[in-house]
């Protein structure tokens, strides 16, 4: 039986470790880092069409309120049109996103399932990724069911999950949700098994995720609100900006996953990464016979395991290694590759000069 599942793509992350390509303006996942669409087209078409088990609803999409011509521009270059394009009036973290999606399922595809999806995640294997999903449709009937990525080194900057009991083939209930780990545990937790990283992708009934927000009713209750009370214009919804500014800021693992007896996890190696930084940029890309990842205008000189990119600017470096090198017309940023998380920093910093 062929499973009709709604995608709920969240587009509204600033991206700010991937400063200065990623703007307010055109944020991250409206680029293309290392394939020829945008993170933003990749996942609108990653979840689109028909295979033998699934059958994708044409998307919901959830993105800032300056974002629509982007959003538009994005879809087409995915061959894609939404079902519904909501437009939030401020960031509000995934929880509220999470409420709305499950209110406006119920009226865009009665009797689906919600698949709900960063934008900016890059999924290699999208075979095992849609196996993934057919695997966990039967529980996300009564269950909301998370993906776990299987991890392949004791990775620090993710949260991870203990799966419990195996409720189906593949799919468990949910033992423990930990905190981003130091190595050193990090190390254990490999060593250990039966742990996955939290990515953030989720899979669940209208009817079961709105039950659960008895959690955080607070944001459920804002967020049928400000649907109620929003308007439609230009070909999108935009919710009520009072009502909306008054839902918490909370993510859904916090406002729900944690507190709910009816989560799930579903293990998958699926070729995933969160593109969160420069570092992890060079890691993914393919690499010259140095080491060095050049993207645009940009060249290295007798250097080696670099990332160096030019967008309208012209990047060239000689006899430096390990750094990463990034010049738009909006700034220019020079750092080594192991302080990537220092982008945000530095943006920071930019802001105050004249």
């Amino acid at each position: 039986m062929t499973q009709r599942i709604l995608p709920a793509i969240m587009s509204g992350g600033a991206g700010t470790r991937l400063w200065p390509v990623s703007t307010e303006g055109a944020p991250k996942q409206f680029h293309a880092f290392g394939g020829a669409r945008s993170l933003f087209a990749e996942t609108v078409a990653r979840v689109s069409g028909e295979t033998g088990e699934i059958s994708f609803a044409p998307p919901l999409i959830a993105a800032g309120a300056g974002h629509l011509a982007l959003v538009k521009a994005h879809l087409a270059a995915a061959g894609a049109e939404a079902g519904a394009i909501v437009l939030e009036p401020e960031p509000k973290n995934t929880a509220a996103v999470a409420a709305m999606a499950a209110a406006l399922a119920r009226e865009m595809a009665p009797g689906a399932l919600v698949l709900l999806l960063p934008a900016d995640h890059v999924i290699a294997d999208r075979a095992a990724f849609l196996a993934a999903i057919a695997r966990a449709a039967p529980i996300a009937r009564a269950r909301i069911v998370t993906f776990g990525i299987n991890p392949d080194r004791p990775e620090t900057g993710y949260g991870y999950i203990k799966g419990g009991a195996e409720l189906a083939p593949g799919v468990h209930a949910i033992g423990s949700f930990r905190e981003k780990p130091d190595h050193a545990t990090a190390t254990q937790f490999l060593a250990e098994g039966g742990y996955s990283w939290n990515a953030g992708m989720f899979l669940f009934d209208p009817d079961v995720m709105l039950g659960e927000f008895a959690h955080a009713p607070e944001v459920r209750d804002g967020a049928l609100k400000a649907l109620a009370a929003g308007v439609r214009r230009d070909g999108a919804l935009y919710p009520d900006a009072d009502a909306f500014a008054a839902i918490p800021s909370v993510p859904l693992d916090i406002a729900v996953m944690e507190k709910t007896k009816r989560a799930a996890v579903a293990p998958c190696a699926i070729g995933w990464a969160d593109v969160g930084s420069w570092s992890e940029i060079w890691r993914l890309a393919d690499q010259d016979e140095a080491g060095n990842v050049i993207h645009g205008a940009a060249a290295v000189l007798d250097g080696a395991n670099n990332l160096v990119r030019g967008e309208g600017v012209k990047v060239c470096v000689a006899g430096v290694s390990d750094l990463i090198v990034i010049a738009t017309p909006e700034g220019v940023i020079v750092l080594p590759r192991e302080r990537a998380q220092d982008v945000k920093a530095l943006k920071e910093l930019a802001g105050k000069l004249p």
